[in-house]
């Protein structure tokens, strides 16, 4: 293998189809078990093109293959000679465009290739910081995503809602035009931005994104924008970043991209714009969407800087990046330590690099919190150079890895050079770190992110008269220049400006920077601010012990005094207790005391907060003795996402501690974060007979323990399985409901017969069928069916004589209901808002009971619905109820408004309601007036994510229940 192929594409090729050979697989075999389309398969294994990784992956998977061998080949293939001339045939799409604007575009689209196509990697190469770079197409690792879906059956009480729904990026974006992306820092956020920019300038965007295919891409950093002024119109986003093609950009070029719906606008870091200008960016992003409807969108953000459903009413789909699972981080050690034995200069650091990888994929599986530190891309960067610098030892907290890693950047460099003064100056790690907390505080105290390099050499200036024996080696531009360039933790993104390699060096120096001028009140004053929080908690890391004390007393007495931010404060100070080396007894003992009253979380919110505070929390939580039902879900949550042995311990107990008839759903949920067979025999074992308990499987290894909790009696498949995978630990007897969420290996349904007490299934992204008539005749009462194919036939819907609750999330080709061919028998109908049928003929089901309608009646489907006369449970969101007619059958209504609720009709419309609920989530205000609902005598109310009801004293305390629950100062 020391060889370099000449056609790495042909060997490539050549490998896949003697391993499939070798499988005995034919081409329908192969689809089948990879879930790729025949296209897609047969360009990988006949050389047509270079496949993408996740077809890459599909295909090892299914061949039983290491993957690193091909993925090497494939890399190589996309440097070969022949890239540029392959690229340049790729780029001229678009023929009947004027000359100069096709010139143009290629030109552009080049660029962006170009530009986007590396990545700078923490510690890659010590010794050639120039040479720390890692070429996109090696490094991209498609991590997960999460979704928690919003319409299944939408709108209903959060107990109702199905879990989070996990998928890897490029089949997460597929069904996406408009995306938020949530992540922690250092989580590749951006890095799936560059990739997405890269991929589609080449035109390699994966068979899962083909809707995406054909796009201009424009990468807008917001940390660039906002500090240049008001955010970009579209004529301007290539001059707003710098791009060196601005002045020859063709007039209107950008507008007409994006209002063709051929553009792909990736907005960077809504964390870095200040809190006060995030509604001004809301507006802008806001005016883009309403002028370019078609064009796709991915914007970025930190958790926490924008609340749940920011974006909802332009209709984004919120996705959660989420730690790097125990396969990822192999993957990514191993390609770390593959590109750092590029850059390796002799045969001996080439077989201490093997040896050092091999140790570190040991660790980070054995030892949980490593693995636990490790999962993300940045920090499993930081860990994989560490352990290379120390020869495989490592620091064991975020902290000690943080200040390794910055002795490792300053200082190990130029050693492992043998240069003593690099460029004529010699700067030690005191004076470097010094140098950098100025720069790193004054971007913190104005909240920025990057400074112009004027800004940057006035601040080296000011500090050099304090600083003789720097000042002696060069001048303030020289000296910063050195720190660009040698300390690899600043760099000079366009000529002017200046910023920090990673937000985190950049806070962390900024924390230290702040307890060194004492300026505590500044931090607490600040503390609200998601810009601030990182700095808050390593600031009390960097503090003395009666500092780090005084600053949490601090904290605890703002909270106490400002209602609006209590809960995030006292629970960043929480937060805060893990990075203290040492803390004053009483300022702990004050701490906790506050975050009891925040405990235990009552929502999937509360639990994702308390969860970011890490271990520590743990010993807060309390057992499901002394819970109510609302907190022992959230807490179970709490304690799997934290994850670690401390957490493990935690379930355990609380398994052991639960009512003999209890059987919490979300123990099931916390399965995917910790090993599976440990999981299955320890917690969800015990609870085995408990009918009640359903169970998810989102991994093989949880699939393959299936066999230790028979029977199964209700299940629910999120990764992609065959039938036989599906069917193998299933019981004909005992399994009444099947959810299978990732159904593109099916081809067919017949294992389905196989399961005769089945009462209820559900089908989603079925890609390769094209019916349901393995199901005729079937009594099977519920079904539900999501995102199929434009093509799929529903004509055997007809043939289920038993079928009584049907739910279509997914297009269907009639223009009303009156032609989908469902049992006159429907007592329930659920319709998702992007079916494309309207809702005239809904009346032929004259049993419904039960309607659920995701988009907006107009007057004549209102008044078909009131024909119903056995109606008495109606869910509707996207609604003008001043459209609507009375329908007194009604006795139970479920709203989710997007705007005005429009309460004030409610009692003249449902006169006879007995029940309300309303979801607030996404909705344009935080703030319902429900006192309309008062006229209506003996109504029970429940409302979710209103942070301000108004008209609550007209009611009994028992007649309206808020989600999350209220609290007051004792509970």
């Amino acid at each position: 293998m020391g060889d370099v192929h000449e056609d790495p594409l042909a060997e490539l090729a050549l490998r896949l189809r003697t391993l499939r050979a070798q499988r005995g697989l034919q081409m329908g075999g192969l689809q089948q078990r990879t879930g790729l389309g025949r296209t897609t398969v047969s360009q990988a294994l006949n050389g047509q093109m270079v496949p993408s990784e996740a077809t890459l992956v599909a295909l090892a998977k299914a061949l039983g293959a290491d993957v690193e061998p091909l993925l090497a080949l494939c890399h190589a293939a996309t440097r070969t000679p022949q890239a540029p001339k392959d690229f340049a045939r790729k780029v001229v799409r678009r023929p009947r465009r004027p000359t100069v604007q096709s010139s143009f575009e290629e030109r552009y689209l080049g660029y962006v290739a170009e530009r986007y196509s590396q990545l700078t990697v923490v510690g890659l190469d010590l010794s050639r910081p120039e040479r720390a770079h890692w070429p996109l197409d090696a490094a991209y690792l498609s991590l997960e995503l999460a979704e928690w879906p919003t319409g299944w059956p939408a709108g209903s009480e959060e107990a109702d809602r199905p879990s989070v729904v996990v998928k890897r990026a490029e089949s997460a974006l597929a069904d996406c035009r408009r995306v938020l992306l949530r992540g922690l820092a250092g989580s590749g956020k951006t890095t799936l931005l560059q990739w997405l920019a890269v991929a589609t300038a080449r035109d390699e965007l994966p068979e899962e994104l083909a809707d995406w295919r054909g796009q201009i891409p424009f990468i807008l950093p917001l940390r660039t924008l906002v500090r240049r002024g008001p955010l970009p119109e579209p004529h301007h986003f290539l001059t707003a970043v710098g791009a060196p093609l601005a002045a020859s950009q063709p007039e209107g070029w950008a507008d007409d991209a994006l209002a063709r719906g051929e553009a792909l606008v990736l907005v960077d870091g809504i964390d870095e714009v200040p809190q006060e200008h995030r509604g001004a960016t809301r507006d802008w992003l806001e005016q883009l969407l309403a002028a370019y409807k078609d064009a796709h969108f991915v914007v970025t953000t930190r958790p926490s800087a924008v609340p749940e459903g920011w974006l909802a009413s332009s209709r984004f789909t919120e996705l959660t990046v989420r730690p790097m699972s125990a396969a990822d981080i192999g993957v990514f050690v191993a390609r770390w330590h593959t590109a750092a034995r590029q850059s390796a200069t002799t045969d001996a650091e080439r077989s201490q690099l093997h040896d050092l990888e091999a140790g570190l994929q040991v660790t980070v599986r054995a030892q949980r919190d490593m693995a636990q530190l490790s999962s993300t891309p940045l920090m499993c960067a930081l860990i994989c150079a560490l352990h290379r610098d120390r020869r495989g030892h490592l620091p064991h907290s975020r902290m000690e890895l943080y200040e390794a890693a910055l002795s490792m950047l300053l200082v190990r460099r130029d050693l492992e050079r043998s240069i003593d003064v690099p460029e004529g100056i010699q700067l030690t790690e005191h004076q470097s770190v010094q140098l950098l907390q100025r720069l790193a505080y004054w971007l913190i105290r104005n909240r920025q992110t990057e400074m112009d390099r004027a800004t940057a050499e006035a601040l080296v200036g000011d500090s050099l008269p304090a600083m003789q024996a720097v000042a002696e080696q060069g001048t303030a531009s020289q000296v910063l220049m050195h720190l660009v360039g040698r300390s690899g933790l600043l760099r000079q993104p366009t000529m002017d400006t200046i910023d920090f390699v990673h937000r985190t060096f950049q806070d962390y120096l900024g924390a230290k920077a702040a307890i060194e001028a004492h300026d505590f009140p500044l931090l607490v004053n600040n503390a609200h601010d998601d810009q601030w929080e990182d700095v808050v908690r390593m600031a009390v890391a960097h503090a003395r012990p009666a500092e780090s004390a005084d600053l949490l007393r601090r904290l605890i007495e703002r909270g106490d005094v400002e209602d609006g931010h209590r809960s995030r404060l006292h629970l960043l100070a929480a937060a805060s207790l893990q990075y203290a080396t040492e803390i004053e007894p009483d300022a702990r003992r004050l701490v906790e005391q506050r975050a009891r009253v925040l405990m235990p979380p009552r929502s999937r919110e509360e639990a994702e907060e308390l969860a970011a505070l890490g271990p520590g929390i743990l010993d807060l939580l309390p057992g499901p003795e002394s819970l109510e039902a609302d907190e022992v879900g959230p807490v179970i949550k709490t304690a799997a996402a934290i994850g670690g042995d401390h957490a493990y311990a935690f379930l355990r107990r609380f398994v052991q501690s639960l009512p003999p008839d209890s059987a919490p759903y979300d123990l099931v949920g916390g399965w995917e974060h910790f090993n599976a067979d440990e999981y299955a025999r320890d917690i969800l074992l015990p609870l085995r007979n408990q009918d009640r308990l359903p169970l998810e499987v989102h991994t093989h290894d949880q699939r393959n323990v299936l066999r230790l909790l028979k029977p199964i009696t209700s299940i629910a498949f999120r990764e992609a399985f065959t039938a036989g995978e599906i069917i193998e630990h299933l019981s004909a007897k005992h399994t009444h409901k099947l959810e299978i969420y990732s159904g593109q290996l099916l081809t067919d349904l017949k294992f389905v017969r196989e399961l005769p007490a089945l009462k209820e299934l559900a089908l989603t992204e079925c890609i390769q069928l094209a019916h349901i008539e393995d199901l005729a005749g079937l009594p099977l009462p519920e079904l539900r069916l999501l995102h199929l194919p434009d093509e799929f036939s529903f004509d055997a819907l007809d043939s289920l004589p038993e079928l009584t609750a049907l739910a279509l999330y997914t297009r269907l080709p009639w223009a009303s209901l009156a032609d989908l061919p469902a049992p006159k028998g429907l007592t329930s109908l659920s319709l998702g808002g992007w079916v494309g049928t309207r809702l005239a003929g809904v009346s032929k089901w004259h049993q419904l009971q039960d309607l659920v309608i995701n988009s907006a009646p107009g007057i004549t489907e209102w008044q078909e619905i009131a024909t119903l006369p056995h109606l008495t449970e109606l869910y509707i969101s996207d609604y003008n109820l001043n459209h609507a007619v009375p329908m007194n059958s009604v006795t139970y209504l479920r709203l989710a408004p997007e705007s005005d609720p429009q309460l004030d009709l409610v009692p003249d419309l449902f006169p006879n309601l007995e029940r309300f609920f309303i979801n607030c989530r996404g909705t344009q205000s935080d703030t319902i007036d429900i006192t309309p609902l008062g006229r209506i005598k003996g109504l029970r109310i429940s409302i979710s994510y209103a942070s301000n009801v108004i008209g609550l004293e007209r009611f009994t305390t028992d007649a309206v229940g808020l989600y999350p629950r209220t609290r007051t100062a004792d509970a």
